[in-house]
């Protein structure tokens, strides 16, 4: 095996595959880091949900100390209740925009 950097610091490992016919591919594989941008760009909705969720739930951390005469239970219950709902709408949102560019969008052959 053999290692390179590229130019962006990410480091790739060349792995020789070798088929029936006699010829020899490289395959690299990726670090966590461009693996996890190449998904964000396949589905741009999943960080979104993601980042929708952590800003209601530190939203709702920081609203917990003024949050009058409810009872904590039900205002952690709303909070997360609310989060699941921006987090599930993030989904739904990222499907039909999944449907669209693969159904709709696609020019026709």
């Amino acid at each position: 095996m053999k290692m390179t950097a590229c130019s962006s610091g990410v480091i790739l490992q060349a792995v020789t595959i070798s088929t029936d016919t006699g010829v020899s591919l490289p395959s690299y594989e990726e670090d966590q880091r461009s693996k996890l941008i190449r998904k964000a760009k396949e589905a741009p909705f999943v960080p979104v949900g993601i980042a929708g969720f952590a800003a209601i739930v530190a939203y709702g951390l920081y609203k917990l100390k003024s949050r009058g005469n409810t009872k904590m239970s039900l205002h952690l219950i709303h909070m997360r209740v609310a989060a699941q709902d921006f987090v599930v709408g993030a989904m739904t949102v990222g499907m039909g925009y999944s449907m669209y560019r693969e159904f709709w969008a696609k020019p026709k052959p």
